[in-house]
């Protein structure tokens, strides 16, 4: 890991070297965890949904976890946006350890310690901020 990259970042950096589309991958595992959520998607287009979803969850997380300039934001009102259509709010959240998941059984071996704490800590606060009040 380079001394200016972040752990989290770091994560996705390395699964991107293993792996060029981890959309699939997120979301089988999504599917396997949450079968309930396998219903929330559109069968036509739903390819393009979930790969723009987690494109833009992604770059939530990054800003997140980091500077927090702004795309932190997305959390929130994704977090209004799926109140909205009913999607209990550990789910949502749930989520953000899906793809953490997928990320670590991609790296294996190369999910070293601060990552796995960088993650733990990413996920404490994303629950912290999806649980205060609005």
């Amino acid at each position: 890991m380079n001394a200016a990259s972040h752990p989290i970042e770091d994560s996705f950096e390395r699964a991107a070297s293993r792996c060029a589309d981890l959309t699939p991958l997120v979301y089988q595992r999504l599917f396997d965890q949450h079968p309930e959520t396998q219903a929330m998607f559109r069968s036509d287009g739903g390819d393009l949904v979930k790969g723009s979803m987690l494109a833009l969850t992604i770059e939530a997380i990054l800003d997140f976890a980091d500077e927090r300039r702004g795309h932190f934001r997305l959390i929130a009102c994704e977090l209004a946006s799926h109140d909205a259509y009913g999607t209990p709010r550990e789910l949502f959240v749930a989520f953000f350890a899906v793809i953490r998941d997928a990320l670590r059984a991609l790296l294996g071996d190369e999910w070293a310690p601060e990552i796995a704490q960088a993650w733990d800590t990413l996920l404490a606060e994303i629950d912290a901020f999806a649980a205060a009040p609005t």
